[in-house]
């Protein structure tokens, strides 16, 4: 059965795809980007769909980018034998069975607005704060805050679970927390005669330390330079720093024409105009390889790579800083994480409700236990989402590592969610940022156009708060 009618989240026009990289592993890079695929889709109308027959045998589908592991890569290995066991223990005990099915981050989100619109969308999903508002601005999610207890909502630390609320509703369960952070090669920075004690302390001292290192294949400072989802992402926290933002979350109204905004714009475009960062992704492609042939002295990337590095580069020194905030100013980072969400207009949304809450937002013994082990250095090696697994993950000195610690004891607490942005919103950031940092724009003249394309888009825009 299909709606006659329904609401469709905004959709700007002329986003494109990134490449691909080349990577199996689900790479939270080419994921979150892989999110400007979905906007693309304007001719699809998004959650069009009432709902789907309810034959009481009808698995439900779980798209993920986990599992089932297709290749042996260790990192996905073991996460997906991770969500193996969580959706065996559930189809033991139930029976409505939950069937994982997995895709590349690219596929589904190319894939998800067309299942939506069709009425075949998943009944069980994965996204980012960046996507959040699509979905829940078109309807499709479910309220999961009336299958928990209120003792597991208090369990999640606000600022995870402040991007999937509105109000008491609560529609989308943070698996973990992604903090941003400086990863540097100290083996390349001896090299040059820098030491560990010469970090660079500010952003003037980054980008002229960046400078000096960037020489014949050597990269100084590698910064995301591809337009998407991510590059935003990681924009974010040197644009909070400055103490800006792109909208004022108390009074909803855009504040991006301001000093902060443009002088965030300006770090980018000097770091392309001084020669700290190159044009374009280095040409080896990720870290692992730039720091393992001495490629890149700094990378500003998430705590997923430390596991990244581990595995795939177990003899390879490597440092974990925070981001370098302007001379005077507080460093701050952004926490990015996935979260799972229920269709609204799905199988068994029920059902489908109480799989997600019994896997993430229980406080059965079980439950804090897997997810212990899901933000394990064993499995995935991110920051937990509730304040329940940090106590288990701290009794079983899973932070003991130097990289761990530093992010949960340093980086960590200086974190703010990434922003639930609507995709108009999110297209006027990335325009402005491409233009300053590739096209050589005056970042006063991109904050201004910027600033009044929000204007414009906000005045009429009814959907969710933005955050």
């Amino acid at each position: 059965m299909r709606c006659q009618n329904s609401s469709s989240p905004e959709t700007p026009p002329g986003e494109s795809e990134p490449p691909d990289d080349g990577r199996s592993r689900p790479d939270r890079r080419a994921v979150i980007s892989g999110s400007a695929a979905v906007a693309a889709a304007a001719s699809v109308t998004l959650l069009s769909a009432c709902g789907r027959d309810d034959a009481d045998d009808k698995p439900l589908t779980f798209w993920n980018f986990y599992s089932p592991a297709p290749q042996q890569d260790p990192n996905l290995v073991a996460q997906s034998q991770w969500f193996e066991e969580v959706i065996e223990k559930w189809n033991d005990e139930n029976a409505r069975k939950v069937t994982p099915v997995f895709m590349t981050g690219d596929q589904m989100n190319q894939r998800m607005p067309v299942a939506f619109a069709s009425g075949d969308g998943p009944d069980i999903f994965l996204i980012s704060p960046g996507d959040y508002l699509r979905y829940a601005n078109g309807g499709v999610l479910t309220d999961l805050a009336p299958y928990m207890e209120p003792e597991a909502i208090d369990d999640f630390l606000p600022q995870a679970l402040a991007t999937r609320r509105d109000g008491e509703a609560i529609y989308g369960l943070p698996m973990e927390q992604e903090p941003l952070a400086l990863f540097y090669d100290p083996d390349l920075l001896e090299s040059a005669g820098v030491s560990e004690g010469d970090l660079p302390g500010d952003w003037d001292q980054l980008l002229e330390l960046g400078a000096e290192l960037s020489t014949g294949t050597t990269t100084g400072l590698v910064l995301d330079v591809d337009p998407g989802y991510y590059q935003n992402f990681t924009f974010y926290p040197w644009l909070w720093q400055t103490g800006g933002d792109v909208v004022d979350p108390k009074t909803q109204r855009p504040v991006f024409d301001s000093d902060g905004p443009r002088a965030a714009l300006d770090l980018f475009g000097r770091a392309i105009a001084n020669g700290a960062t190159p044009r374009t992704r280095p040409a080896n492609g990720d870290i692992v390889s730039a720091f393992t042939s001495g490629f890149a002295a700094f990378w500003q990337t998430g705590v997923w790579d430390v596991m990244n590095l581990r595995q795939n580069a177990p003899d390879k020194r490597f440092g974990v800083m925070p981001l370098p905030a302007p001379s005077g100013a507080e460093t701050v980072t952004c926490l990015g994480g996935w979260a799972w969400c229920v269709n609204a207009r799905g199988t068994d949304p029920e059902a489908a409700a109480r799989f997600t809450v019994s896997a993430l937002g229980s406080m059965d013994e079980d439950s804090i236990a897997h997810m212990a082990a899901w933000n394990s250095p064993d499995v995935k090696g991110n920051m937990p989402a509730r304040s329940s697994v940090d106590a288990v993950l701290e009794a079983r000195d899973a932070y003991a590592g130097e990289h761990y610690t530093t992010f949960r004891d340093v980086i960590l607490p200086t974190g703010r969610a990434e922003p639930r942005f609507p995709p108009v919103v999110y297209k006027a950031v990335s325009d402005a940022l491409q233009a300053v940092q590739l096209a050589g724009a005056k970042p006063e003249e991109q904050a201004a156009t910027a600033q009044k394309s929000l204007e414009s888009y906000l005045e009429t825009y009814r959907g969710g708060t933005l955050l």
